[in-house]
């Protein structure tokens, strides 16, 4: 599972790939979890506002902090 955050480099963008490695690492999932930088790959995902997490190409949410919960099941597959 590849999980990408999209982000310019914000405390909530850098604080949202903390989190998801957090909850990764916590429930034993195996996600290759990688920060997005590039606003060219923000615009291919339609992602205007960010952070934004995307797992495997499909945008989950953009613009807001995800509680630890909904990022958990996003990325429990």
């Amino acid at each position: 599972m590849k999980v990408e955050i999209l982000g310019i480099g914000c405390a909530k963008c850098h604080k949202l790939f903390e989190l998801t490695n957090e909850v990764a690492r916590k429930n034993g999932i195996d996600a290759e979890i990688v920060k997005v930088e590039d606003i060219k790959v923000f615009a291919g995902y339609g992602v205007f506002m960010t952070p934004a997490l995307v797992v495997d190409g499909e945008v989950k949410v953009a613009g807001k902090m995800p509680k630890e919960s909904e990022i958990l099941n996003w990325i429990k597959g």
